[in-house]
């Protein structure tokens, strides 16, 4: 034990225990059960081993494809904006006026509201007969649509209600990215004689390339798992145009029991997140720049 007490790498590995049972416990072995699980026909009462079978029927289910299309939209809609939205913010929260530190911490707060109370909150601002947002369009003489009870509007108000969170952590990131552009860039752009537009499009979208391609793969990511927002407020509907993956893949595990099939659910969102991950690091290469470096 002394001899053990006298490497680094002993104590590297004591001090990181807990976290390391935690992962295997919480984490690891959770992921290799529903994996071995998917391979099997389970209703937490009957085993039996189907094979692949749990795969080869998921493209029969239209509820499938449904859940993947609704998915689909919006995040390949909702984070563009939102990316976009909050890299705005972070340029106006990152100029040097007075009191800039009370407009950050307000941008902010409303990322701290939990997902629950949030949602909660929203479906009151889409009420078709009383909520905010028709009762400003109304004032405006502007149609009032009926929000979460019309399929054609859902989408769009899940979307629109995903900028919320456009001052939250992505704001911040970018914020922190902005600070760490060296001046001496732009002081050496503006002896060039570039605009403000030129600086921006030249010396300040490069330099926060990583960044953008961060919170890009990030956002895309926490987006095919949205659930809690469209559980809450529309449980799927109606007729099923709030139906995303991650709600989908409920019901089929708590509701109808069916802990095969919705393990493979869980694999098929794992391989599909991994492929656009992928694609996305193999096209960073042609426009994430690194200072000093390449992507």
């Amino acid at each position: 034990m002394k001899r053990l007490a006298d490497r680094p790498a002993f104590w590297g590995w004591l001090f990181i225990t807990p976290w390391l049972a935690g992962f295997l416990g919480f984490t690891a072995g959770p992921m290799l059960a529903s994996l071995w699980l998917s391979f099997y026909k389970y209703d937490l009462v009957n085993l039996e081993y189907v094979g692949l079978e749990n795969y080869r029927r998921l493209p029969l289910d239209p509820l499938f494809w449904k859940a993947l299309s609704n998915t689909f939209a919006y995040a390949f809609i909702s984070v563009p904006l939102g990316v976009a939205g909050s890299l705005m913010i972070a340029l106006l929260l990152n100029q040097k006026v007075r009191g800039i530190p009370l407009f950050r911490t307000l941008f902010y707060i409303p990322s701290l509201v939990p997902s629950v109370a949030a949602a909660i909150l929203w479906q009151w601002v889409f009420n078709a007969e009383n909520g905010a947002l028709n009762l400003g369009l109304g004032f405006l003489g502007l149609p009032t649509p009926q929000w979460l009870q019309d399929e054609r509007f859902t989408l769009p108000a899940f979307v629109l209600m995903s900028l919320w969170g456009v001052g939250g952590a992505r704001m911040v990131i970018f914020l922190a990215g902005l600070q760490g552009i060296s001046e001496t860039y732009y002081e050496a752009a503006r002896l060039d004689g570039a605009s403000h537009r030129q600086q921006f499009w030249h010396v300040t979208l490069p330099l926060l390339s990583p960044v953008m391609f961060f919170n890009l793969v990030l956002g895309l990511i926490g987006a095919f798992q949205i659930f809690t927002q469209a559980y809450i407020m529309t449980g799927g509907g109606p007729n099923n145009a709030s139906l995303f993956y991650a709600i989908y893949l409920f019901r089929t595990a708590f509701e109808q029991f069916k802990l095969g099939k919705a393990s493979a659910l869980a694999w098929v969102l794992f391989a599909i997140l991994l492929v656009f991950t992928l694609i996305q690091f193999r096209a960073s290469k042609k426009w994430v720049h690194y200072e000093g470096g390449e992507a």
